[in-house]
């Protein structure tokens, strides 16, 4: 039989059907088997058998729970991956080059011979492949040609990180295709951030891409990034009888690079001015002294953004502490408290340059509206379009998801399980 079929008779048989009730669910099973059955076709209408075996590899969305924004200034974080994920058919090529076959997208081709960063790359997947390899390679690492056919169901453009996903996907790729999984979880998580930094050109921190490949739930302190502290939590959001709802309002990040940059920048310069390079070097209380002077160098947004950081740092401590005494109430206050914190100084609910589209402020609002005094809301993610986090409690569901999607349309609301494994190769787990 070809590898194909060999692998295609396996997940037909229910070989895979325990790792799939581990990363989705029980409830999901079947969907996931005839998802990876057709991924594996799709590796061959696009590449043709292959010569050796086939690889499953898997990493997840990722949902931004508290720390908006504070991680690209060495802050604290607390997230959760998700059940959503990018999967990939692999198979190992004899080629000195990489090629990734996005369903619904053209064909990137990375030659491993070429790893400097490529300017038309800039925003494109590809810069992410290219990105990856070239730092695998600088670490000592190995890497080699390979071919994989991938498919996403982690919402484009959504707060939850699809480009996170990717990226690590491709780190979990080259660390068990050669280098026998012996790279850690979070120096794949480095490389993927280094690569989406200096290649793709996004200045991003490295909560999305820790959270995508450590996986469960996680609060990072990033106070020394290089060694940054990451706790697990024993937590399960589903006993406490809340759905964890995203609310999809139509936004794109994809020409807002510039709004997402301001806000590292903004606080950066606050920083700067006060004689540290990041705002977890400085103080709440000596911003405030500040003040006066720091208005009238930068701006005020800019000041209210560095007044933001400080309160969010401080809320993760808060959250995770409730988490760990069972205080699902005091929890809710505390996301609601960093939602208004994110709309009202770091004001990444909506961008500045299409004030018409507000798509998330109405989200926050029809929300406030069926969970004002039971649920709570926030804003998800980077903000500036995109996606609402919502604990929504299990009976208002219904009536919930009625309202968004009679906005918003249907399907815009989605129900996410927090997934207990970050990036993976499905085969080892």
């Amino acid at each position: 039989m070809s590898p194909s079929s060999v692998l295609l008779k396996k997940l037909s048989d229910g070989a895979y059907d325990a790792r799939f009730a581990r990363l989705y669910g029980e409830e999901q099973v079947a969907a996931q088997r005839a998802r990876y059955a057709d991924a594996v076709r799709g590796f061959v209408e696009t590449f043709g058998e292959p010569a050796g075996e086939l690889m499953l590899c898997s990493a997840p969305g990722r949902t931004e729970i508290g720390g908006n924004h504070t991680d690209h200034n060495h802050g604290r974080v607390l997230a959760g991956s998700v059940n959503l994920d990018v999967i990939a058919v692999v198979a190992a090529s004899d080629a000195a080059r990489i090629r990734v076959q996005s369903k619904g997208y053209p064909m990137d081709t990375v030659l491993l011979d070429e790893l400097q960063p490529v300017a038309a790359e800039q925003n494109h997947s590809a810069s992410l492949i290219r990105g990856i390899a070239a730092r695998f390679a600088a670490l000592g690492l190995s890497i080699r040609g390979f071919d994989a056919y991938t498919t996403s169901d982690v919402l484009k453009g959504s707060g939850l990180s699809s480009s996170a996903a990717f990226e690590v996907l491709i780190g979990v790729i080259l660390n068990h295709l050669c280098n026998n999984g012996s790279v850690s979880a979070e120096d794949i998580a480095k490389i993927a951030q280094y690569a989406e930094n200096v290649y793709f050109g996004k200045p991003s921190g490295l909560l999305d891409q820790m959270t995508s490949s450590v996986g469960s739930i996680i609060t990072i302190d990033f106070a020394d990034t290089e060694k940054p502290v990451i706790e697990k939590l024993d937590f399960d959001f589903a006993a406490t009888g809340y759905a964890l709802c995203i609310v999809d309002v139509g936004g794109n990040h994809a020409d807002l690079t510039h709004e997402y940059a301001a806000v590292p920048d903004e606080m950066h310069a606050v920083a700067n001015a006060m004689g540290v390079s990041q705002l977890r070097e400085t103080s709440y209380e000596a911003v405030l002294k500040n003040i006066p002077a720091l208005r009238e160098k930068l701006g005020d947004r800019a000041v209210l953004r560095a007044l933001h950081f400080f309160a969010e740092n401080e809320r993760v401590l808060d959250e995770v502490a409730a988490l760990k005494a069972g205080d699902f109430e005091a929890f809710k206050k505390l996301i609601i408290a960093s939602g208004n914190s994110s709309f009202e100084y770091l004001q990444n609910v909506y961008a500045a340059c299409a004030v018409e589209d507000q798509g998330m402020s109405l989200a926050l609002a029809l929300a406030q509206h069926v969970l004002d005094g039971k649920g709570a809301w926030r804003v998800h993610g980077g903000g500036f379009g995109g996606t609402t986090q919502n604990f929504v409690p299990a009976a208002l569901v219904p009536a919930f998801r009625e309202t968004v999607e009679s906005v918003f349309g249907a399907g815009s609301c989605h129900i996410l399980h927090i997934r207990p494994f970050g990036g993976v190769c499905v085969d080892k787990i």
